[in-house]
C-alpha cells in the first residue's frame, strides 16, 4: 500500500511538473545577491512614497532633497533609571523598579527651521549624564525612547503606562490581523479613504512591549494579544499586567524594546516606539578594553518620509485597496533617520568609538560602509560578543539586527567628514537601488583636532560558541516554508509561514533542554529576517536550492490556494523526488552549503533567509549559559517556567509582513520522557493544523539523491 501511495505521488508531481502552467515558467536559482524582481514593469513591492498624497488639504510629501543634511547633531539617548523597587512573591527580594510612560510629544526630527513631527515616545525618569558623572535627573520623552541599562542576572521589573490619547496617527488596516479594540465588525468593500479610516479601529490605541531577544517569561514577553489601552479601558486576551519581569540571565550584548501590538506593530514602531536595552556584565573580561562614557554611543537607524508640515509620510493606501484598503507590504521612507534625527553630524574625537547599531526601520536593510573606505571591526551581533573580532569594510544589517562596532578615527586627519554610506537594494535583495543622495547616506562623522589616542588592541577570541547537538527521536529538522499569496493582478495579498494565517493551531511545542534544527525555505522573492522569540540560537548555514521545482513538489501536496485551508504538508529540499525533466530520482539543493557569514557567526535571535535559499539554524530551548552535558529533554533549564502563560511567537521581522500573518505562535512544553509524550514527535498539538514529517537523516552535507522519496 506505501509503494502505491509513493508512486502515485510522484505521478502527481510529474503532472503537476509537465502542466502547461509549470512550462510557462522558467526555471531560475536565486541566490542572496540576485535581481529576482517580480514580473511587470516596476517592482511589485516598490512605492514612490514621495508621489502619494497625503489626504490633508493643503500638505504635501516633502522632497527629501529640500532637507539640508548633517545640520542635525546626533544625540545620545538618556538612560532610565529606577522609581523605587518592588517585591519579587518567588523570592521576596525587592526589584529595582523601572517605569516606562507611552505619550505623543512633537519632536524636532527634522532639521531646525522645519517644523517639528508628531510622534509616539517612551520616557520618565531619565539620566542624562554619561556613567560616573554626577547624575543629572530629569523626566523626558524621546523618540526612539531612552535606553535600560540592565545587569546580567539582575533581574528587574518595569511598569508599562499608555497615556496615548485619541486616533492612532497612522491608518489601521480593518481586514488584516489585528488588536480589534472596540470588537467592531470588519468593513467590507467599499472602504473608506483614509482620512479619515474607520474610527472604531483608529481609537483607542493599544499597545504592548517587547523586549526583542531578551531570555523572557511569556506574559513579560509582549505577546501581541496581550494588549492594553489607556487606563486599561480595553485589553487583548492574552493580557495578565502592564508590569513585566526581566531575568537578564543571558550575556552581555544589545537588546531593543518595542511595541508588538497585533497587526499594529509597524504603526507604532514607526511612530516611534522603539528603544535600546543593553545588558552589562560586571566580570566582562573583554569590556575594560572598548570604548566607553561618552564614547560607547546606541544608533537607532530608522528610514521615514515627511510632509511639508513635519508630520511622518505614511502610506495610506494599499497595493490592493479593494481587498486591503491601507496595507502595504513594505514602507520605505526616502530620508535616514539615527536616534530621532534626519541625518545627523557626530563630532567625533580622534579615537576609538563603540557604536551599538539598531536596525528598527519597519522593512529596509541597510549595506553600511563609511565614504573613505575605512575598515572597522564588528565584535558582537544580536546576542553576544561574536567569537572573534571581524574586520570589515561594509555589513549588511536585517531589520531588527544588532551590530556592535568599533570606528577608529585616531589616524584620520583633523577636519576630514566621513560619511556612514548604504548600498542596499530595497527591497532586499532583488529591489530598486537606494537613491545615493538621500537613502543612501546615513549619517556623518566630522573628525576634530584632537589627540590621537590609539585602542586597546583585542585577543583573538572574544567568546566561546558551543557545538549544538541535535536531540534526536523529535523529528529534526523541523520544516517550514516562507510564501506569498498574491492577487490576481499580481500583488502581494498577505505574507505566510508554512501557508498557515497566525491564528491556525499552534504547530510548534518544543521541549525545553532539546535543541532542535529548523530548515526555512524560502519561495518568496525577497529576503526575509526571521525573528524566535524565547531564545538566542545559531545559524548554521544556507544553500541555493531550485525554486521553481521545489514550489511545484510543495504545491503538489497542499495545493497552490494561499492560505492553506488544511494542515500543511511538509515538504524537504533535502529530499529527493522524481524529476520528470531529467528522467531522475534527486533533491532540490542546487550548489553546496554555505557557512555563516563571520559577522553572524555569535549568538542570534534574528536571521536573514534570503530568496531561493534554505536557511537552517539550531536552536536549543535553554539559556545561552547551559551546558549540553546538563540538558535533560524536558527539564526546564530556564530561570523561570516558560510553558506559563500565553506562549511566544515567531515571525518576519519586516514588520509589515508580521502585521499581515507572517507570524506564528509557539507553545514551549516540559515532558520528561518520549514515552510520556502526549503525542508524536513533531506533530501538533490537539486541534493543530499543521503535521510535521518525517524527514530525511540529518545531513545536508552530502548527498540526499539515494533517499526514498517522502511522499504523502
Amino acid at each position: 500500500m506505501t509503494k502505491v501511495v509513493k508512486i502515485f505521488g510522484l505521478l502527481l508531481f510529474a503532472a503537476a511538473l509537465t502542466s502547461p502552467m509549470w512550462l510557462s515558467r522558467s526555471t531560475t536559482v536565486i541566490s542572496a545577491q540576485s535581481q529576482h524582481k517580480h514580473p511587470g514593469s516596476r517592482h511589485m513591492h516598490m512605492k514612490n512614497w514621495a508621489l502619494e498624497p497625503t489626504g490633508i488639504p493643503g500638505v504635501f510629501p516633502l522632497d527629501p532633497r529640500t532637507i539640508p543634511k548633517w545640520v542635525n547633531q546626533l544625540t545620545k539617548p538618556p538612560v532610565h533609571v529606577p522609581v523605587g523597587t518592588r517585591r519579587e512573591p518567588s523570592t521576596g527580594r525587592n526589584l529595582p523598579l523601572y517605569e516606562v510612560t507611552e505619550k505623543t510629544i512633537q519632536a524636532q526630527m527634522l532639521p531646525p527651521g522645519f517644523p517639528t513631527t508628531k510622534a509616539y515616545a517612551y520616557g520618565g525618569q531619565v539620566n542624562f549624564s554619561e556613567s560616573g558623572q554626577f547624575p543629572n535627573i530629569q523626566t523626558a520623552f524621546t523618540a526612539p525612547g531612552p535606553t535600560i541599562e540592565a545587569v546580567r542576572n539582575q533581574r528587574i521589573f518595569v511598569h508599562y503606562r499608555n497615556e496615548l490619547d485619541g486616533d492612532l496617527i497612522f491608518p489601521v488596516d480593518p481586514t488584516i490581523m489585528g488588536a480589534n479594540v472596540n470588537n467592531s465588525p470588519i468593513p467590507v468593500p467599499p472602504f473608506k479613504p483614509f482620512p479619515p479610516g474607520y474610527e472604531q479601529f483608529q481609537d483607542p490605541i493599544p499597545t504592548v512591549v517587547h523586549l526583542h531577544g531578551g531570555v523572557t517569561p511569556s506574559d513579560s514577553d509582549g505577546f501581541p494579544e496581550a494588549w492594553f489601552t489607556k487606563d486599561l479601558q480595553r485589553k487583548g486576551p492574552a493580557f495578565t499586567s502592564t508590569t513585566f519581569e526581566y531575568f537578564n540571565a543571558q550575556f552581555a550584548t544589545t537588546l531593543w524594546f518595542h511595541d508588538h501590538t497585533l497587526g499594529m506593530t509597524r504603526l507604532l514602531v514607526e511612530a516611534g516606539l522603539e528603544a535600546t536595552y543593553i545588558i552589562r556584565d560586571r566580570n566582562d573580561p573583554i569590556a575594560p578594553l572598548l570604548p566607553s562614557g561618552k564614547f560607547e554611543i546606541p544608533l537607532m537607524i530608522q528610514d521615514r518620509a515627511f510632509n511639508t508640515d513635519g508630520s511622518t509620510h505614511f502610506t495610506t493606501v494599499g497595493d490592493n485597496p479593494d481587498i486591503h484598503p491601507y496595507w502595504d507590504p513594505e514602507y520605505f521612507g526616502d530620508t535616514i533617520m539615527v536616534n530621532g534625527k534626519v541625518w545627523p553630524n557626530l563630532k567625533v574625537e580622534r579615537r576609538q568609538y563603540r557604536f551599538r547599531i539598531v536596525n528598527g526601520s519597519n522593512a529596509r536593510f541597510y549595506n553600511l560602509k563609511l565614504s573613505n573606505g575605512m575598515s572597522f571591526i564588528q565584535i558582537g551581533g544580536d546576542g553576544s560578543y561574536l567569537p572573534s573580532p571581524v574586520t570589515l569594510t561594509e555589513a549588511l544589517i536585517a531589520p531588527s539586527e544588532r551590530a556592535d562596532i568599533l570606528i577608529d578615527f585616531s589616524n584620520v586627519p583633523a577636519g576630514k567628514k566621513i560619511i556612514l554610506q548604504n548600498t542596499a537594494n530595497q527591497p532586499f535583495p532583488g529591489g530598486d537601488p537606494n537613491d545615493p543622495d538621500t537613502t543612501g547616506q546615513v549619517m556623518r562623522f566630522e573628525v576634530l583636532n584632537t589627540p590621537a589616542v590609539h585602542p586597546s588592541p583585542l585577543p583573538a577570541t572574544l567568546i566561546t560558541i558551543p557545538t549544538f547537538v541535535e536531540t534526536e527521536g523529535i523529528g529534526n529538522p523541523k520544516l517550514f516554508t516562507l510564501n506569498e499569496q498574491e492577487s490576481d493582478v499580481g500583488e502581494p495579498v498577505a505574507v505566510l509561514l508554512d501557508g498557515q494565517h497566525f491564528d491556525a493551531d499552534v504547530t510548534e511545542t518544543p521541549n525545553v533542554g532539546t535543541t532542535e534544527a529548523w530548515y526555512f525555505q524560502n519561495l518568496s522573492e525577497d529576503a526575509h529576517p526571521i525573528h524566535v522569540h524565547l531564545v538566542e540560537f545559531l545559524l548554521e548555514d544556507r544553500q541555493n536550492i531550485d525554486v521553481d521545482r521545489f514550489k511545484a513538489y510543495w504545491e503538489s501536496l497542499n495545493g497552490s490556494t494561499l492560505p492553506l485551508n488544511h494542515p500543511t504538508v511538509r515538504a524537504n529540499v533535502e529530499t529527493a523526488v522524481f524529476d520528470p525533466a531529467t528522467g531522475t530520482v534527486h533533491d532540490f539543493l542546487t550548489g553546496p552549503s554555505e557557512p555563516p557569514s563571520p559577522r553572524e557567526s555569535g549568538w542570534k535571535d534574528t536571521f536573514v533567509c534570503p530568496p531561493g535559499q534554505v536557511t537552517r539554524v539550531q536552536i536549543r530551548f535553554a539559556p545561552q549559559y547551559s551546558r549540553n552535558a546538563d540538558l535533560v529533554p524536558g527539564r526546564n533549564p530556564f530561570p523561570f517556567d516558560p510553558t506559563a502563560g500565553p506562549g511566544y511567537v515567531w515571525h518576519c521581522h519586516i514588520l509589515d509582513h508580521e502585521d499581515n500573518d507572517m507570524m506564528r505562535p509557539m507553545r514551549v512544553t516540559a515532558v520528561r520522557s518520549t514515552a510520556g509524550m502526549p503525542r508524536a514527535p513533531g506533530s501538533p498539538i490537539p486541534g493543530s493544523s499543521t503535521p510535521a514529517s518525517a524527514g530525511p537523516a540529518h545531513d545536508h552535507r552530502v548527498s540526499m539523491s539515494k533517499l526514498a522519496p517522502r511522499l504523502r
